[in-house]
């Protein structure tokens, strides 16, 4: 189970958030703020401020020889990278070591960005970008959306912007490249649909849509509109919505039994499960697959695997947990949602975004008052936690207490 480990307040909402070093939770702001916490001391020992904008989005690149990684960092309508590992305590825009601006007015912002290995263009882009980017597995393209539906890839070799043809009818909310598939992207938007493109051919592979009849019966009273998106490092992918459906495509999942498919069959509806979970809208959506080791029942014999494990979060703060379970062979061929934990926010009125990892699930937002706060809920075993109830003075305890 997880319980509240730490609490962070700010100044002004969390807008996103990314790991470091195991110990280094970097938190963005909506003020154009950056803050570096060390977990172990619960103290700030890096910031940046007075950005460009809101800073939507942060990614971590590891510097050879520190412990602190560099950040690419998204704000406002510009992207910039800089190297936390200095002198300085506390760095301003002209300390970035490049910068990218992407939006022609203060209004064309960024949503979130992966890590670019060189900073080597200088790309405006003229529309609204909202979705987030995603860098290829080859580490060559860089993928983007805008408002406008629009779909874009920047070669990062020779700097070139290329728009497709392929695009969605209202705001492409998130796109992502394919695990190992470098020329396959996917697409989500607010027109409802899901697109698989291949960006070298601006071909469309594939489509979905999320149908406005609930499979449980009854008319959704909110457009199913795509507000989140994750993938899988297998290529499993998680949808979003608006009504709170969630969706997961195993498609286009990734055996080590099975040889690459020459087509990613993520879109498969015959291999999709939907289910409403949540009363309000998905906002955040993250994979996590730890390793675990489980003794065979019938043999006895140890075997470690790797669970396909999901976090979720609505946008008031109802956080759950669920494990993916599917064998097309097994069950019927049927997919199950096991949940395995749901918690609520203590103090978080809105969240605006989540980080998870096997040990940690982090969330970032606005309390009621319009400050940011940031919860870091830490995984216990039960017994971990009964004994920590009993040296507290609760659990077991609570009779002496009586």
């Amino acid at each position: 189970m997880y319980t509240i480990s730490k609490t962070f307040s700010i100044l002004a909402p969390i807008s996103s958030l990314a790991l470091g070093h195991a110990s280094h939770l970097f938190a963005g702001s909506d003020d154009g703020s950056l803050r570096v916490y060390d977990l172990s001391t619960d103290k700030v020992v890096k910031a940046i401020r007075n950005l460009n904008g809101e800073v939507s989005s942060i990614i971590c690149v590891k510097r050879t020889g520190s412990e602190l990684r560099d950040a690419w960092v998204a704000h406002g309508s510009m992207i910039s990278k800089f190297k936390l590992d200095s002198s300085k305590m506390i760095q301003m825009l002209d300390d970035a070591l490049g910068t990218i601006s992407v939006g022609e007015t203060e209004d064309d912002l960024v949503n979130q960005v992966c890590s670019i290995p060189h900073l080597e263009l200088s790309v405006r882009l003229t529309w609204l970008c909202r979705s987030k980017l995603s860098l290829n597995g080859n580490k060559s393209h860089l993928v983007f959306g805008l408002d406008s539906g629009i779909i874009g890839i920047i070669d990062l070799t020779s700097g070139s912007l290329i728009k497709l043809k392929q695009k969605h009818e209202s705001i492409c909310s998130s796109v992502q490249f394919i695990g190992d598939r470098a020329k396959e992207l996917v697409s989500t938007g607010y027109d409802t649909s899901v697109r698989h493109i291949d960006f070298t051919k601006d071909e469309l592979l594939s489509e979905t849509k999320m149908d406005a009849t609930l499979a449980e019966g009854g008319v959704s009273f909110s457009p199913p509109f795509i507000i989140a998106a994750a993938i899988s490092p297998t290529g499993v992918l998680a949808v979003g919505t608006a009504d709170g459906r969630l969706c997961i495509f195993f498609g286009g999942e990734k055996h080590p039994s099975k040889k690459k498919s020459k087509k990613w069959g993520g879109l498969n509806r015959e291999e999709m499960l939907a289910l409403k979970v949540a009363e309000g809208p998905i906002v955040a959506l993250a994979f996590s697959q730890p390793n675990v080791v489980a003794v065979n029942a019938q043999s006895g014999a140890v075997v470690t695997y790797e669970p396909r494990i999901l976090t979720i979060s609505t946008m008031l703060g109802v956080i759950m947990q669920y494990e993916l379970i599917y064998d097309s062979q097994a069950n019927n061929g049927r997919a199950i949602l096991k949940q395995l934990w749901q918690g609520n926010v203590t103090s978080i009125e809105k969240v605006n975004t989540i980080l998870v990892d096997e040990k940690r699930i982090v969330v970032g937002g606005l309390k009621m008052d319009g400050k940011g706060v940031i919860e870091v809920w830490s995984w216990k075993q039960p017994e971990q936690q009964q004994e920590q109830d009993s040296l507290s003075g609760n659990g077991s305890a609570e009779q002496e207490q009586g």
